[in-house]
């Protein structure tokens, strides 16, 4: 046989797009040709594959060789395509039997010695391949742990190619599908405790702000923004990474979601591959506008899908050009980012609470007058970084005050994250069952019409909020926001309804942004 074809299969963004390896190997000039819209990268396959398969021990005949990557309106990018090739040579050559290939998808980088490499994005492939049937995935066997988070797939590690012709010609067996799973009966909420076990900050830590941690706890339970302006060492970054120990635990599909994103930029461990817990990503002010919301060439996921499912904190908000920042707000309104390019566009998952920190002005005091050194065209300069727009996507604004002496020699202890976790995930499980089959999983997430059937005021409650809008000079999108906080606060006081005194606290974290952000 002098034709040959195999299954594999490139990543576009998240998309995953199959692609047939086609080979022909007959007689006339030794030449190794490949077409198909290649990158540079995969243009050198070439050499990588021919010296593989003479270093594994097999006999390559000087013979014409082309290679076919279809279709050829995709463009082929990365070294994954090495193991195929050498596999549809292979053969072309009469060296594997055609049958063996059937509903068989293989991908993996190739180094001279015939060693088999691992490569980023397999779970999913193995995602995509097991929902169109596909029954078989020869990878590289560093990434066989992330290929077996899919149930059903029978998922062949290889080291090297002579083990993956091995397997096709008969000679070994792969696991059978459904086993090894193990790893997925760690997804949960007592292993991710374990895990993060002294590796983060404790609310109990934190004395005094107790103004704050009431916040945070607000913003968890119900997936909202929040802003903490304050003095610098007053703990607003303590309490932004306290947050990640008070996070409710992921099921398995937002476990799967999340590990597919990192699968695609390589960031998983090769040991446990499956993301246990939610994210939580601090972003460093100098992050560019690419780095945040994804880009380049080839669009690859930025900060905010990295944090999709959990946490993105941003320090020090005005030091971010606001260029950056004003490029949050359509994630932060869709839940998703689009990038446009004139060869396609990709949509990246963004499902993120965003919790923020900063000082009231650059050296940190106002508006204490008798320590503020700052103008006051300094300290509007400074705050005019952020825009309106941006703030009306914040859900809680709150100040962390210069604690006292006497709140941080104090022994009592405050309560700790496992208590406070607690709460919150007793919250969210309200929330999960009042919005059973929406598709919606927090009050953060509720549309217009959403809040007008599941936030229904009453006549006290309309006319507080009448009044506040006009007085406050809301928006409209800050008045649906505050009603949804206030959602969020009656659930934690047990209640169906909301009452006057939950949409006077949700009123109360938009004070604080009125104060600094005057009109």
């Amino acid at each position: 046989m002098s034709f040959s074809t195999v299954l594999s299969a490139a990543i576009e963004g998240l998309k995953v797009e199959f692609v047939q390896v086609e080979a022909d190997v007959s007689n006339g000039l030794p030449v190794f040709h490949m077409v198909g819209y290649l990158s540079s990268e995969v243009k050198e396959a070439g050499e990588r594959v021919r010296t593989a398969i003479k270093n594994s021990g097999f006999d390559y005949p000087a013979k014409r060789t082309v290679v076919n990557l279809s279709p050829a309106t995709l463009r082929k990018r990365g070294a994954s395509f090495d193991l195929p090739i050498a596999v549809s040579i292979l053969s072309s050559l009469g060296e594997i039997p055609a049958g063996n290939r059937e509903k068989c998808l293989i991908i993996g980088e190739l180094s001279l010695d015939g060693r088999v490499r691992k490569v980023p994005g397999i779970l999913p492939v193995t995602m995509e391949a097991f929902e169109n049937g596909i029954t078989c995935c020869i990878i590289p066997k560093e990434n066989e742990a992330e290929g077996n988070l899919v149930t059903g797939m029978k998922v062949i590690g290889v080291e090297s190619l002579q083990e993956a012709a091995d397997f096709l010609n008969g000679k070994r067996t792969g696991n059978v599908p459904g086993e090894t799973r193990k790893i997925k009966t760690c997804c949960g909420f007592q292993v991710s405790q374990k895990e993060n076990e002294g590796s983060m900050p404790d609310f109990s830590q934190i004395k005094g702000q107790e103004n704050v941690k009431r916040a945070a706890e607000i913003a968890v339970s119900g997936g909202h923004n929040l802003l903490m302006i304050g003095p610098p060492g007053s703990g607003k970054s303590m309490t932004a990474k306290c947050i990640a120990g008070i996070l409710p635990p992921l099921d398995l599909k937002e476990s799967m979601e999340i590990t597919r994103i990192y699968s695609v930029l390589g960031l998983l461990k090769e040991e446990m591959p499956l993301i246990q817990e939610r994210p939580f990503r601090e972003v460093h002010h100098t992050a560019t506008r690419s780095s945040l919301i994804g880009g380049g060439t080839v669009p690859r996921p930025g900060e905010i899908s990295l944090a999709h499912g959990g946490v993105l904190f941003l320090d020090e908000l005005p030091e971010f050009r606001k260029s950056v920042l004003e490029v949050l707000r359509q994630p932060l309104e869709e839940r998703s980012i689009r990038i446009a390019r004139t060869y396609g566009n990709y949509v990246f998952p963004a499902d993120f609470m965003l919790v923020a920190a900063m000082n009231p002005c650059p050296c940190g005091c106002y508006p204490d007058l008798e320590k503020c050194t700052c103008t006051p065209a300094q300290i509007q300069m400074y705050l005019n970084r952020i825009s309106r727009p941006f703030l009306d996507r914040i859900d809680l604004c709150v100040e962390a005050p210069r604690i006292r002496y006497e709140e941080l020699t104090e022994e009592k202890k405050s309560e700790s994250s496992e208590v406070i976790r607690k709460r919150v995930y007793q919250v969210r499980e309200i929330q999960k069952e009042r919005y059973r089959g929406t598709g919606i999983t927090t009050n953060a997430m509720l549309g217009t019409d959403d809040i007008k059937k599941y936030c229904g005021l009453g006549a006290a409650e309309s006319k507080l909020m009448e009044r506040a809008f006009t007085m406050m000079e809301l928006t409209v999108r800050a008045y649906y926001r505050i009603i949804k906080t206030a959602r969020t606060i009656a659930d934690m006081d047990g209640e169906e309804k909301i009452g006057e005194q939950h949409l006077r606290e949700a009123l109360g974290y938009r004070m604080v942004d009125k104060k600094y952000w005057r009109r």
